[in-house]
């Protein structure tokens, strides 16, 4: 991909708010009458892991940060690239070196100038195994020269491949080309940091108070396991063209208390509860809204050392998989627009075409009489024990509690159901604490890899720890493959054989959303939604 200062510049024009169009309280481009009141209110189901760039690992918390923090690239939305810190990047011939240019009006909330040296610190940070970043592998995914070796401790992060020409050119050199690199900057781990934040509060610095940031919004508070609030910044480069003054995220676990609060207008968004659509859609047709999402429901094995023996069988692994009725969950339980998945990858990715797999072609009925005889085989006739562990959420709960009595029904399995805080329940993944464990994957970038670089070896999310030496040399050559498509097949494929996780569903978006916030971006399948972007207008 080569993109040119011309062709974003036609793509997105930059407005700016004139004193009179806020005198008159009238958006500036539709015209619409504008809220007295400009603050965004909205449920998050768990505190956020961090609002540190490098750190940070769940999709709430990305939302957070994409407002705090700004990167080479936003998406528009309908999730196409547009200028962020970069105005644009040209490459060489074969799509080794990007090289980037900077705006210079971008800054920091301290006032100091946002430099191609901020992101080269980002970037080095989030590769050094001293910041232990959970995303440190995403520097292998971008394919970054030396990011193997820098991420093993066998080479100094000043190694890495990015490099600053100078203050506003930034040059990236990769280990072979890669047509959607470009893409994968978006991505929050790729955001610049405040080295000299970073360096005079150490952990401390994204504190209120202490952080130093570069996005449109800045922090403002922030109490554990239950608000954090952001307002703007008036040192963005596109303050004058940001309308919203303040968001504020309330943790509310329980999807039915959030409901009842949205509907006594303490909130101007929450997910709709499992099961709600079809009434909400009738009594509130204005707000209940639905749309596919870049995302993936599913449930992992445990196939470590010490995982459970009985998975180690893929026979137990299939058969526990077969005996899921996905239509009963996504039609009975959900009931909210979520396709039933028997691959990994949803059909939303760009340029991706889902496989048919010979388990996903069967009847229902087929199935179950498969997983009976693939348990008999590996001699669990009489069921076998296992436990299975979800993030708190009303939710999760009602899906692990069907699949429970599904495997009891039909293969005798006794499940043992564990509910998690979020940040405990993902040390416990990533220790490889459990047997059978709830996850969820929303795309990092519109790419079949983001989906598919899971089950790689080595992948910092790959919590089952299934190693398939033939799904590394694909998803490997894909990289560099102008039509990797049919290796997205074949691991697809081996993923339905070897079965290292369940699939149950696609995403849906589901949102209670206020009339009066627009415009939100149903047509960005990655929900990478900015508040800059979004407005209330009056009653």
């Amino acid at each position: 991909m080569k993109l040119t200062t011309k062709a974003f510049l036609m793509a997105t024009a930059v407005t700016f708010v004139s004193a009179s169009a806020w005198a008159a309280g009238t958006h500036p481009v539709t015209g619409e009458a504008l809220a007295d009141d400009q603050t965004f209110t909205y449920r998050v189901l768990d505190e956020h892991s961090s609002v540190d760039p490098q750190i940070v690992e769940d999709v709430s918390g990305a939302e957070i940060v994409r407002d705090l923090f700004e990167g080479l690239y936003n998406q528009d939305a309908d999730g196409n690239l547009i200028p962020g810190v970069a105005l644009s990047h040209t490459t060489n011939a074969d799509k080794t070196v990007y090289t980037f240019t900077l705006r210079d009006n971008a800054k920091w909330s301290d006032g100091k100038p946002v430099t191609a040296n901020d992101f080269v610190y980002g970037w080095r940070r989030l590769a050094d195994p001293n910041t232990a970043s959970p995303y440190q592998w995403f520097v292998e995914v971008m394919g970054l020269k030396n990011s193997g070796a820098v991420m093993a401790g066998d080479a100094d992060p000043s190694e890495l491949g990015v490099k600053a020409i100078d203050d506003y050119t930034l040059e990236v050199t990769l280990e072979n080309s890669l047509p959607y690199f470009a893409l994968t900057t978006t991505h929050s781990s790729t955001f610049p940091a405040p080295k000299w934040a970073v360096d005079a509060h150490g952990v401390d610095w994204t504190k209120p108070g202490n952080i130093v940031s570069n996005g449109a919004y800045v922090l403002t508070e922030h109490v554990p396991n239950e608000r954090s609030v952001r307002e703007r910044n008036p040192m963005y480069w596109d303050n004058d063209g940001t309308i919203l003054d303040k968001v504020v995220a309330l943790v509310i676990n329980e999807e039915s208390v959030a409901l009842t609060r949205y509907m006594a207008g303490e909130l101007d968004r929450t997910e709709i509860p499992a099961g709600q659509y079809p009434s909400l859609s009738k009594s509130n047709p204005d707000e209940a809204i639905v749309f596919p999402r870049l995302c993936s429901y599913y449930f992992m094995f445990n196939m470590s050392d010490s995982g459970p023996e009985a998975l180690k069988d893929k026979r137990v692994r299939q058969a526990l998989s077969y005996a899921v009725d996905r239509s009963i969950i996504t039609e009975n339980i959900l009931q909210g627009g979520q396709t039933p998945a028997y691959t990994f990858t949803p059909g939303a990715t760009a340029n991706f075409e889902v496989p048919a797999v010979p388990f996903g072609e069967m009847s229902q009925t087929e199935r179950d009489a498969k997983a009976k005889e693939l348990m008999a085989d590996a001699g669990y006739s009489d069921g076998l024990k296992i436990e299975l562990i979800y993030n708190t959420s009303e939710d999760h709960k009602k899906i692990a509690i069907a699949m429970s009595q599904m495997w009891k029904q039909k293969l005798g399995v006794e499940t043992t159901l564990a509910n998690q805080e979020w940040k405990t329940f993902l040390d416990t993944r990533g220790n490889q604490n459990f047997e059978v464990a709830r996850g969820g994957w929303c795309g990092d970038y519109n790419e079949a890899s983001t989906f598919l670089d899971l089950v790689q070896s080595n992948s910092g999310y790959n919590d089952s720890k299934y190693s398939n030496a033939e799904v590394d040399q694909l998803l490997a050559d894909a990289k560099t493959s102008d039509n990797p498509q049919p290796n997205y097949k074949r691991v697809e494929e081996i993923i339905a054989d070897d079965m290292p996780l369940i699939p149950i569903y696609h995403y849906a978006g589901n949102y209670m959303l206020n009339a009066n916030l627009k415009p939100w971006p149903v047509k960005n399948a990655e929900q990478n939604w900015y508040s800059k972007d979004l407005y209330k207008v009056a009653d």
